[in-house]
């Protein structure tokens, strides 16, 4: 035959805190710690092997990351002393093009989508970019070439 016992809250009427101390412990959701699954992972060490049998391996740790909506997309830049560089690799790489005393050149084939003014150009660079800085336009048209969009 089934036993009858008496809830806790009817022995303690009249007693401010029900047998929990301090009148501010055992208040509202602040001393809950979270709900449903909440600190289950480092601070809830005893419960780790039941969320493994259950979940698996992929309950803990970070997943993935969400695109952010708008990539910015910066300009791939060339300064004008690389170029001036490697004029005759790429010659010799079949990249850009030499016509007599000028060199025909393709940013784009290249590989990049600006052109920025470090360093002085000594060639006649006929160029088609994109983009150049206004201090390699000004470069270039001294030397003798010229820039294309």
């Amino acid at each position: 035959m089934a036993t009858y016992k008496r809830k806790k809250n009817k022995r303690m009427r009249a007693e401010t805190t029900h047998g929990w101390g301090s009148k501010k412990k055992h208040r509202g959701a602040g001393n809950r710690g979270g709900k449903g699954m909440a600190g289950t992972g480092k601070r809830a060490d005893q419960k780790k092997p039941t969320i493994l049998n259950l979940y698996g391996n992929s309950y803990y740790g970070k997943k993935g990351f969400k695109r952010p909506k708008e990539v910015q997309h910066h300009p791939i830049t060339l300064n004008l002393d690389f170029l001036e560089e490697h004029l005759d690799s790429y010659v010799a790489q079949g990249l850009i093009t030499k016509q007599a005393d000028a060199y025909l050149v393709d940013l784009h084939k290249l590989g990049y989508s600006k052109l920025l003014g470090k360093g002085t150009p000594r060639h006649k660079i006929h160029l088609k970019a994109a983009s150049a800085s206004d201090t390699a336009r000004k470069k270039i048209q001294e030397a003798g070439g010229t820039i294309l969009p």
